[in-house]
């Protein structure tokens, strides 16, 4: 089932930063959804990722990209490695195999931004304040940074290790 993620780019009257605009950082900075489960289980479906667009790639970054095969579909995937041509990308939860396994690497120009924050809405109704306070010290993660979640190690457990991120449409 293809991942889709309505993107939420800055608000102001600003040239689309992917097609070469300029300005200050407020422009180049979104918002995205996940929808499906391939990044499980570093993010969920309703997670709000912020999103830098044009943002430099380094191995272990989630990002927002074009579907190598269906360009106006954004899928999120984490970064593995720079190989020739492009990026290989996969998703962390290995059940899902809408990446890079299916449709190889992915050229820079399909990378549209990097994500650097979870945002995490509650879900269902909170009735303790042990949940509360459990859902609070979870709602905003880093992703990138000393804090970034790890790309499970190949052949690891689904367990912890993968759903799939969009606010932007992706898979």
């Amino acid at each position: 089932m293809p991942e889709r993620t309505p993107q939420r780019g800055p608000t102001h009257d600003a040239q689309d930063p992917e097609r070469g605009g300029h300005g200050g950082l407020l422009k180049r900075v979104g918002l995205a959804e996940v929808y499906n489960p391939s990044m499980e289980p570093t993010l969920l479906p309703g997670d709000q990722l912020v999103v830098t667009y044009g943002a430099a790639v380094r191995p272990g970054d989630v990002v927002v990209l074009r579907h190598p095969f269906q360009h106006d579909l954004l899928i999120v995937k984490r970064a593995v490695e720079r190989r020739s041509g492009g990026w290989w990308v996969r998703g962390d939860n290995p059940r899902v195999k809408n990446d890079s396994r299916e449709f190889g690497v992915v050229p820079d120009d399909l990378v549209v931004a990097r994500a650097w924050l979870r945002l995490r809405p509650p879900r269902g109704l909170q009735r303790s304040p042990r949940s509360v306070a459990r859902w609070s010290a979870s709602v905003v993660r880093p992703l990138v940074g000393p804090l970034r979640s790890r790309p499970p190690a190949e052949g690891a457990s689904s367990g912890a290790a993968g759903l799939l991120s969009r606010r932007l449409r992706a898979r």
